[in-house]
């Protein structure tokens, strides 16, 4: 599942980047764009829509109890791995194209009389103590070329890391599933927490009454994010309709090839309720994380609540309709 996962992010990052260039996006978007393209929701669609087909009557999962508990525990760790997967790959993703944006309309602005006085001063004070700086070059040939590797290495970490903002990737939705994946697969402590007779139940217990409320908060996030999109916005009918066709017809045709072809391979076992929620992945509408990551940014953030309103709106009727065809299919 978390390279299923993974495989719905980088699909929709090279089919995002095709579409950036047939529909000539602009700069400042063209972030948003791959976030919503990559970035399914994850999160409380799953855990709606699993647990309500489970329990049909004419499901074809089995058992009704079994298949809602099961489809819950897999809809979970789908959106704990997709939250991990979000505030990493896609969070990394548009915070470089918001500072490229950024840096192009700096260059793009004309500079005053004073700010370019000021610029070249500080031209001449670097050119003056240019020597000093080789001075200070002059060990690292000297000591070897052992050091230098090393140096280029470290230089090429601390322009990485410089990306990475550690306080955004360890959110809460990110610590919560790395405390989930613990408990769960330390026996010690799934056995002092998991279970009616786990001497510290009452910390499972509460945290399952907190996430009983995760669902209908969501909703209304959504709601309050999709009002955005009422308002006028500048993005083209073209970006807005290749997202779309991007989440609900190209994405999830090609996860019927990778999910039957891992199952043909011996990578998927042959539980069909496993198999649904793999396929129903890849026809998720875009995550309302992406739109708090536009936010933090502030690029595209009435964009994408056109962006959101137009793909939930079809999502209805796209997510009843492969659905029920991977219901049809899994038979």
């Amino acid at each position: 599942m978390p390279v299923n996962i993974l495989l719905t992010f980088i699909i929709g990052s090279i089919l995002a980047w095709i579409l950036i260039k047939i529909t000539k996006t602009p700069p400042h978007l063209q972030g948003l764009v791959i976030g919503c393209c990559s970035a399914g929701n994850l999160g409380n669609l799953l855990l709606i829509i699993v647990p309500a087909v489970s329990m049909e009557s004419n499901s074809p999962f089995g058992d009704s109890t079994i298949c809602s508990t099961n489809g819950t525990t897999y809809a979970s760790l789908s959106m704990a791995v997709g939250a991990i997967y979000i505030w990493t790959y896609v969070y990394i993703i548009m915070r470089i194209y918001s500072d490229k944006s950024a840096e192009d309309t700096d260059t793009n602005q004309p500079i005053s009389d004073s700010e370019s006085y000021k610029a070249l001063l500080l031209s001449r004070k670097n050119s003056g103590s240019s020597g000093c700086s080789k001075e200070d070059e002059l060990p690292l040939t000297i000591s070897g070329e052992k050091l230098t590797v090393m140096e280029k290495i470290f230089q090429s970490v601390k322009k990485f890391t410089a990306k990475i903002n550690l306080k955004m990737v360890l959110a809460p939705a990110t610590i919560a599933a790395i405390c989930g994946f613990i408990i769960g697969t330390v026996s010690p402590i799934r056995i002092l927490m998991i279970g009616d007779s786990a001497p510290l139940r009452v910390i499972d217990s509460s945290a399952s009454l907190l996430g009983e409320a995760t669902i209908p908060c969501m909703t209304l996030i959504v709601g309050s994010n999709l009002l955005r999109g009422l308002r006028k916005s500048g993005v083209s009918v073209s970006v807005i309709a290749g997202i779309v066709a991007v989440r609900n017809i190209f994405l999830p045709i090609i996860g019927i090839g990778i999910v039957k072809a891992a199952h043909h391979l011996g990578m998927v076992e042959s539980d069909s309720l496993y198999q649904f929620i793999l396929l129903l992945q890849y026809a998720l509408p875009p995550a309302m994380t992406v739109g708090v990551i536009a936010q933090l940014f502030e690029a595209g953030e009435g964009e994408c609540g056109v962006i959101m309103l137009w793909s939930y709106a079809l999502s209805a009727l796209s997510l009843t309709l492969w659905s029920t065809f991977y219901m049809w299919l899994l038979q």
